[in-house]
């Protein structure tokens, strides 16, 4: 079996070292040969005959071929050994390599094969002649006489050489001119190669046989090399069509993966076995990329490729499904010399192009979706606003790294507050607070530690898990370093804006995990706040939020049902007469076990349960009651009752109450509601509804603890009330503190100029009760005047009297008829005691 080779492209140094050798060696040959036969000619007509009829033989051997193509070349598997070990025993030896020389030289001229192929070929094939010839004139064949299975073994192993000297030749030159490896090369098609043996040999064996029994028979041998190379060649072509397939089926399989790389990649790899391409690019539209590259892997991946290396034939088909509706880009092959594609190999080309276009497609969009998740999860995990993580992904990761802690330090929770951030709500507006939030977050990110894990919680509120420290010390020291970097002031919009913060340091328990981390944090964290402290580290002796809380938050439906709520009312006084004008109704529980409990300590957690309703219908009801009864032995006060900021969302609370005033019979004046917490109640269109509502109906309306925020005013502008209540930090710190005294001054204008009635709370000694009266104030409640009493106790306090005046707690500031009576003093009062006129001055 010989192997030529078509390129289209010059010629290769690298193979003028390996063909040139061999044509040398064939001149030599040749040039034996020819002096030989010079010497002994045909001469006869049969003589003449056998070696004409051995050229044709030759020709057509080299001619009558089949091709496989590995990348630009063509490979041809030819008959020429056949015909030359046929020759060799009808023939003498100088007769074949002539005939051997003539033959391949008139086939290389009719397929008009380049110079390089036609000396190459030539070559290649005198050698096999001489070789072969050589072989047989050692083992004396054919003979005189030999015997049939000395004449079948000694062809078998003249043939068999004649075939591995083929191989020899022609597989180093093959390789290198096809780019693949000498020993890939040998295991290619090798069972074809072995079935194409046995019939070559076969028809030689037979051949020789008939010219044994008759030599003018030499004429049917080239009818019948042409059968059977025809059927071998149908076979050889049915054999790679199925490859072709097998590796094509193979090829769009290994593209079912959703990683686009790994498309591309095999896109790449595997398009260059397929269709034995040189180079292999595909060119996406969508980000401009481009992968580049050939059987061994990629060579480039990137937007701006280099051009191409193999300089050559391009074939381009468009990267589009069945129904053409995408175009994702474009699949080239490259080749190093002109190749013409068979008619399957271009229905392999699209078929391929079209598998790769839908694993594309199906790869971006599993990107898309997997880009959506890990946004999803990113979003689930991070606070929209800041970027930071959030309290769900701060638990999550305090409670895996508390799971799996060893010997790695100590680890330590800072919770930071923003104070007065409301105020910059309120006064600036959201966006200038989402900025405030913003620079807050970059710069407690940039003041923490890469262990570090920094977080918002919600609103104003952020959150700093510090890991693997080595002493509980450095988790104060870093804290402090987090809200130092919060001490410069902020720049919002050329405003210079600061920010005050308060923080709270807990070291992680042995038990509770991160939860009970958090509340300590918490707790350490409003122990600052209370203290007026920057920041404070949890201390278990001062935990009021301790699990007691929890366990009493699980009895409140108990609690409700059980009446265990009571009411205890601290008289208002009007801070002239010492007269009482009404009673502000406190909330405190009653627990069978515990004993009195503080509101602060159950109040938070009625308000977030769904028993507030319920809650606050009892408190109603008990003030409303001591109200009727009061009225009833003379005493006609209004009563002041507080409202959580949740119930004031409920757009039912103002038919309850009203309900609740005609159940006792009562008229609406005489309930006071005071409203906290206003600043971002006042921005609620339903709060607003609301509290109109009761207003019209003539619920008369308190706003609690004035002057401690500009939610007050705000609420003043959408909302009139009838009475304000100043704070008790101002009342207790007015005696040495001017902005106090000044606050409280600025608050009673208002009220004048408003019409309201002004109350200070926290009045705690007559010096405090006469400072207020000259300051304009007309009414005060607090402990000189009554600690909060049961209703009981109120009455019998106001029958009882001061200086034998019924409905007095405190002795008058002046004479009676002395001093008249400022304006705007609280209204309402005890109605079988009318106030006397107003006037603009007043005496001592």
């Amino acid at each position: 079996m010989s192997r030529t080779g078509r390129r289209g492209v010059g010629t290769d140094r690298h193979l003028l070292t390996l063909v040139g050798p061999i044509v040398v060696l064939a001149a030599g040959v040749v040039t034996a040969a020819v002096a030989s036969l010079s010497r002994t000619p045909p001469a006869s007509v049969r003589e003449i005959g056998t070696f004409t009829t051995l050229v044709f033989m030759i020709t057509v051997g080299g001619v009558v071929k089949a091709s496989v193509r590995i990348r630009s070349t063509t490979h041809s598997i030819a008959w020429v050994e056949t015909a030359v070990v046929i020759g060799v025993a009808i023939a003498p030896a100088s007769w074949v390599v002539v005939s051997t020389m003539l033959g391949v030289a008139l086939a290389s001229v009719i397929l008009r094969l380049p110079m390089i192929k036609s000396a190459f070929g030539i070559g290649k094939n005198v050698l096999i002649a001489g070789a072969t010839a050589a072989l047989a004139s050692v083992l004396e064949w054919p003979g005189a006489s030999p015997s049939l299975s000395h004449l079948v073994g000694v062809l078998a192993v003249v043939y068999l050489a004649a075939a591995l000297l083929d191989d020899l030749l022609a597989m180093p030159v093959i390789a290198l001119a096809s780019g693949t490896g000498i020993l890939q090369q040998f295991r290619s098609d090798l069972d074809l190669r072995i079935a194409g043996f046995g019939v070559r040999f076969l028809l030689a064996a037979c051949t020789v046989l008939i010219l044994r029994a008759d030599p003018r028979l030499l004429l049917a041998v080239p009818p019948l090399v042409l059968s059977l190379h025809l059927a071998y060649s149908t076979r050889v072509r049915s054999r790679t069509e199925q490859q072709a397939w097998q590796r094509l089926a193979r090829a769009t399989d290994a593209l079912n993966v959703v990683d686009l790389d790994q498309v591309l990649t095999t896109a790449v790899t595997e398009a260059a076995e397929l269709f034995s391409a040189d180079e292999v690019e595909v060119e996406l539209r969508e980000g401009a990329r481009t992968v580049r590259g050939s059987a061994p892997g990629v060579a480039y991946d990137g937007t701006a490729p280099p051009p191409s290396d193999v300089d050559g034939r391009i074939m381009p088909v468009a990267l589009e499904g069945h129904d053409r509706a995408d175009d994702l880009g474009v699949l080239r092959l490259r080749f190093a010399g002109p190749v013409e594609l068979s008619e399957r190999e271009q229905y392999t080309l699209r078929t391929f192009a079209s598998a790769l276009c839908t694993a594309v497609r199906n790869a971006q969009a599993y990107a898309e979706l997997a880009r959506v998740a890990d946004a999803h999860a990113y979003a689930a995990t991070h606070d929209a606003l800041t970027g930071l993580s959030n309290r769900r992904h701060l638990l999550d990761e305090g409670t895996a790294h508390l799971t799996t802690r060893h010997a790695d330090g100590i680890t330590a929770l800072v919770l930071i507050d923003l104070n007065h951030f409301k105020e910059v709500n309120d006064t600036l507006g959201h966006g200038a607070g989402d900025q405030v939030l913003i620079q807050v977050a970059e710069r407690l990110r940039g003041a923490a530690r890469p262990d570090d894990l920094v977080a918002r919680l919600g609103g104003d509120e952020f959150a700093v898990l510090l890991r693997a420290l080595p002493a509980p010390a450095v988790a104060a020291h870093r804290a402090e370093a987090l809200l130092t970097a919060l001490h410069d002031p902020l720049d919002l919009d050329g405003m210079r804006i600061s920010v005050e913060a308060s923080g709270g340091i807990a070291v992680a328990p042995a038990t509770g995990g991160m939860a009970e981390l958090l509340r300590r944090a918490d707790v350490a964290m409003y122990q600052a706040k209370r203290a007026g402290q920057r920041i404070a580290t949890y201390a278990p002796a001062r935990d009021t939020a301790d699990l007691g809380r929890l366990t009493l938050g699980g009895e409140l439906p108990r609690a409700v049902a059980d009446h265990e709520f009571t009411v205890n009312f601290q008289p208002i006084v009007d801070l002239a007469s010492g007269e009482v004008t009404g009673a502000e109704a406190l909330a405190r529980w009653y627990h069978p076990t515990h004993g009195l409990i503080d509101p602060l300590r159950f109040l938070e957690a009625v308000e977030r349960s769904g028993l507030l309703p319920a809650f606050a219908e009892a408190i109603l009801d008990q003030a409303l009651i001591a109200a009727g009864t009061w009225r009833d032995a003379g005493f006609d006060l209004p009563v002041s009752v507080n409202v959580s900021p949740r119930s004031l969302l409920d757009a039912r609370f103002p038919g309850a109450v009203l309900a609740r005033l005609r159940a006792h019979d009562l008229p609406p004046d005489r309930l006071v509601l005071e409203l906290t917490e206003t600043l971002t109640l006042s921005q609620l269109d339903v709060v607003d509804r609301v509290l109109s509502r009761l207003r019209d109906s003539g619920v008369r309306l308190a706003l609690d603890d004035f002057g401690t925020g500009y939610s007050s005013l705000s609420l003043l502008s959408r909302i009139p009330v009838h009475e304000l209540k100043i704070d008790r930090s101002f009342v207790t710190a007015m005696e040495t503190a001017p902005e106090a005294a000044a606050v409280i001054r600025s608050t009673l204008d208002l009220g004048r100029s408003l019409d309201l009635t002004v109350v200070a709370e926290g009045v705690e000694s007559e010096p405090q009760r006469r400072a207020l009266w000259e300051l304009g104030c007309a009414a005060g409640q607090g402990h000189l005047f009554a600690r909060p009493l049961p209703a009981g106790a109120l009455l019998a306090a106001l029958q009882r009297g001061a200086g034998g005046r019924p409905g007095a707690l405190a002795p008058p500031l002046h004479d009676t008829g002395a001093v008249i009576r400022l304006p705007g003093r609280r209204t309402g009062g005890p109605r079988t005691r009318p106030a006397a006129p107003a006037a603009d001055s007043r005496q001592p």
